[in-house]
């Protein structure tokens, strides 16, 4: 997963609370320890799902040099998958265990979001994996400093960004019409994945609580109002670098 520069991330403040602990005193809160291992599960689970389809996508590559980056960029996915497996372990928790409350709600978004083509599949891992990507960015300023720390480094960019963009743009050149088509599925993405995003957090209690504020310096209902203008805003700023209309 990725944040392309142009995203808009949280303001850096001073840490407090939960945020500046270090993960050996903050899981002694059993919501908070239960709201990690949901998160850690779901973007594991993501970053799994993110590597196979990265894989499939390779198949509609147009050029041997196309599938080779996207190759690159599955392995990446990979490894993120294995560092959040690793933490899982090493917390004594079941990685299998913690994905599985996410995985029929991340298959079914695939599902229905499943690309036509090689510039369908681009974008949606340009914009879908991006606006996944700032959601855990949020989330994570309310993490203590050792969960914190792994989650940012899961989003470290795989190039999936810049390689999209230079493609997209260069298919809008050759041919301008592509570019309408393409807005309106980047603006189905938008949707659906905000969609999943809520229904994900809604199902799943201490992770909705650490949200909406009730585990000690989360999220209160406004800052979730403003989180989400915020991911909306972030998703503009990539349109407009694909050269689409938001």
């Amino acid at each position: 997963m990725e944040t392309p520069d142009n995203a808009t991330a949280p303001e850096e403040t001073t840490r407090t609370g939960i945020a500046a602990q270090d993960w050996a005193t903050a899981s002694t809160e059993p919501n908070y320890r239960a709201a990690v291992v949901d998160l850690l599960g779901a973007l594991a689970y993501g970053e799994l799902a993110a590597f196979e389809r990265l894989a499939e996508d390779a198949k509609l590559a147009p050029t041997l040099g196309d599938k080779a980056e996207l190759a690159k960029m599955a392995s990446a996915e990979f490894h993120h998958f294995e560092q959040l497996r690793d933490r899982l372990t090493a917390i004594e928790e079941e990685p299998t265990a913690a994905m599985e409350p996410f995985a029929k709600a991340l298959d079914d978004f695939h599902r229905q979001t499943a690309p036509s083509d090689w510039l369908e599949g681009l974008v949606k891992a340009y914009v879908g994996d991006s606006i996944a990507s700032d959601f855990y960015r949020e989330v994570a300023a309310a993490l203590d400093s050792d969960t914190r720390e792994l989650v940012l480094a899961v989003l470290d960019d795989t190039g999936h960004g810049n390689f999209a963009v230079e493609k997209v743009r260069a298919a809008i050149e050759a041919d301008p019409r592509c570019g309408g088509r393409l807005a309106l599925w980047a603006r189905r993405l938008m949707g659906e994945a905000l969609s999943q995003a809520q229904r994900v957090v809604a199902e799943r209690d201490a992770l909705s609580t650490m949200l909406v504020g009730g585990v000690a310096d989360g999220f209160d209902l406004a800052e979730v109002g403003r989180m989400f203008s915020r991911i909306t805003e972030a998703h503009t700023k990539r349109m407009a670098a694909l050269g689409l209309a938001a």
